[in-house]
């Protein structure tokens, strides 16, 4: 069924120009941009193509059934370990993602933070780190300037510069979120303390743009889907667009089982279950996998032939290697006056005075802070979350606990910088199959010390301000044992100039193959603070454009 009236069906059997697998954050991009520049487009998406009149405030679908995020009850068991010499075990949605038109952009928090000029050569600045693969990117921050202000724009930002905020080449699109209860008291505290807290730019709207309305301030943003669509997300923003296009069809309920490649190389088709479960195959001119950083490397893998024995483009071995999750810390206070952190977007105010922590703590790392309400903010969750202080967790003095934690609480919450490891990383489980009887994806990860270090030091930071900001009582944690799971993967196909030591050039074309091409959360060399999802959409941009330049001057 076309997902529009200028939607085409095109044969499997004829080669499309491009073949673009996932449609999230930069999947959502390359369709719209390589669509609407005219080349023939098949996105394949293995989820439904939800929209705003199909999202809900269902926290026991979302959370708990795994509404948007599938898992072992939909037939896709993941497998996780600390190290190689453990035997990994089935753990639920450890590589955590939405599988659905827009992906995770479609549930994100919305925080929008632009990588900074350092973030880009830190390695050279800052110096090695050993036992990493810690290094410089081969594009500059003023290289993706102009698409950080295209994601501005295009998708949809609201915001003000901030103090510490790299240069911009324009402003922001729309004004910054009002501020909420628990960022009151961040701010407060963060002057107190000698910081300079500031509007948190995010990916939802303060006010119409685009012929999309501004939030309705709903507060079921973190973990939900937008049911107005001021959640810029790629289904909101760019779906559309490609759709409109008359050159794009959208395939959903596609799952990849591999990409196949010809006797010269080249990729020929991407294989992929139907809706039915029945096997297809489109053929294809380019491909350009935007399957997020742990499906990604999984098709590579997949896709292991005669001339690729090890995985497609995998001639480094860097394919699933360098996984990174983003550190994260959270406190939680209580407070006498209500604060009504519940209401409105996750986050209105950011701290990033610690950016760059400084070289003389003897670790490497940074990151910022930001005003939150524990357990998501929504009711569900904070029931079940309900004793952190103490106290009866059934009865009516629970009752009354959580009457007064819900309305009185703050979270400050920490997000912090992961280094690159060749251990931590994204394999092909031997032993456990998905419903389509592929293997299943197996995580092996443990934070470097470093990296524990740096959320301990946000976890001080943020006593600090929750002390500051008048707290009853508090309570936090940070994973001081390492992390089991996250939604922020990255690195797992990075980028560089050294066909040695990375899997797609400057330009997203991969070394090995090229015509294909990989644009996701795999494709970044550094972590970043804890906020990847700008950069992603800027990196998309950037290589969309890149590809259509060169598909013009017949390089693809």
């Amino acid at each position: 069924m076309a997902e529009s009236q200028n939607s085409p069906t095109y044969p499997t059997r004829e080669p499309v120009d491009f073949v673009v697998v996932g449609s999230g954050a930069a999947g959502g991009v390359m369709a719209k941009e390589l669509s609407t520049a005219g080349f023939s487009v098949v996105v394949l998406e293995q989820g439904p193509h939800l929209q705003a009149a199909d999202f809900k405030h269902d926290e026991w679908d979302y959370d708990y059934n795994g509404g948007l995020m599938w898992g072992i009850k939909q037939g896709h068991p993941q497998t996780f370990r600390k190290n190689e010499n453990e035997e990994a075990v089935e753990a639920e949605a450890v590589l955590g993602y939405a599988h659905n038109v827009g992906g995770s952009s479609v549930h994100f928090s919305g925080n929008f933070w632009r990588f900074r000029p350092i973030d880009f050569m830190e390695a050279s600045v800052r110096g090695t780190v050993p036992g990493t693969n810690f290094a410089d990117w081969p594009i500059s921050y003023e290289d993706l300037e102009p698409y950080y202000t295209k994601v501005d724009w295009e998708i949809g930002v609201s915001g003000l510069q901030g103090p510490w905020d790299p240069p911009r080449s324009r402003a922001y699109p729309c004004p910054p979120m009002p501020i909420k209860g628990p960022d009151v008291l961040l701010e407060r505290a963060g002057k107190q303390l000698g910081l300079n807290p500031y509007p948190a730019p995010v990916a939802i709207l303060s006010q119409p743009h685009n012929g999309r309305p501004g939030c309705i301030h709903c507060g079921f943003c973190n973990g939900f889907g937008c049911e107005v669509n001021a959640k810029s997300s790629s289904m909101a923003t760019m779906i559309p667009l490609a759709l409109a296009s008359g050159n794009c069809e959208l395939r959903t309920g596609c799952t990849v089982s591999r990409v196949n490649t010809g006797e010269d190389g080249r990729v020929t088709e991407v294989v992929y279950w139907d809706a039915e479960g029945t096997e297809q195959a489109q053929r294809a001119n380019a491909v350009v996998l935007c399957a997020n950083g742990s499906e990604t490397p999984r098709i590579l893998f997949l896709s292991e032939s005669e001339q690729h024995p090890d995985g497609l483009a995998n001639s480094s071995g860097f394919v699933g290697q360098n996984l990174m999750f983003n550190g994260y810390t959270s406190i939680v206070g209580l407070f006498p006056e209500p604060v009504n952190a519940y209401k409105s977007v996750p986050a209105t105010r950011v701290i990033h005075d610690y950016y760059e922590l400084d070289p003389n703590l003897g670790f490497y790392g940074g990151g910022g802070i930001d005003g939150r309400h524990y357990s998501r903010g929504t009711p569900l969750n904070s029931a079940l979350m309900s004793g952190m202080f103490g106290g009866p967790t059934w009865g009516a003095e629970y009752k009354k606990n959580l009457q007064q934690e819900f309305t009185h609480t703050a979270a400050f919450d920490g997000h912090t910088t992961s280094l690159p490891l060749a251990s931590n990383n994204v394999t092909l489980d031997p032993n456990v199959q998905d419903k389509y009887g592929r293997p299943a994806l197996r995580c092996t990860y443990m934070d470097h010390p470093d990296d524990i270090q740096t959320m301990s030091y946000f976890y001080d930071r943020t006593v600090e301000l929750m002390e500051a900001a008048g707290a009853i009582r508090y309570a936090g944690e940070y994973p001081e044992n390492g992390q089991e799971g996250n939604v922020h993967l990255l690195g797992t196909c990075r980028m560089g100039d050294d066909p040695s030591s990375s899997v797609i050039d400057k330009y997203h074309r991969t070394h090995d193959v090229p015509n294909l091409f990989i644009s996701d959360g795999s494709s970044l060399i550094t972590s970043g603070r804890g906020q990847p999802t700008m950069t992603i959409m800027a990196m998309a941009f950037r290589a969309a454009d890149n590809i259509i330049q060169a598909a013009r001057r017949g390089e693809i």
